[in-house]
């Protein structure tokens, strides 16, 4: 089996705490759908730069910031895919950016 990492894009996240908990329950239900395929369940993450070639820094994420990331076990990039169309993150209006890990 090989490992994906899916980062996810876009989407906002809820502020009402009902709607936060729907949120969370839905994750939580996607995560618990693939089993021991979820290596690392990730985390969101904040406001990214990019340092460019020469050195210099660019803030504010670009035209589509990373908003999370996880890594999952799959047994191809169209099980990868199987598995991402499930993410709730997608009901929300966000989108998936799949890459399968290289082992070196």
């Amino acid at each position: 089996m090989a490992k994906y990492l899916f980062v996810y894009h876009g989407a906002k996240a809820p502020t009402n705490p009902d709607e936060i908990k729907k949120t969370m329950d839905a994750w939580g239900a996607w995560f618990g759908s693939m089993g021991t395929a979820v290596i690392d369940g990730g985390n969101p993450v904040g406001q990214s730069s990019t340092v460019k070639p020469d050195g210099s820094l660019v803030t504010g994420g670009g035209a589509n910031p990373a908003s999370g990331y996880s890594l999952i076990e799959a047994s191809s990039l169209e099980d990868a895919h199987h598995k991402a169309r499930g993410c709730p993150l997608l009901k929300a209006g966000g989108t998936i950016e799949i890459a399968q890990a290289v082992d070196m």
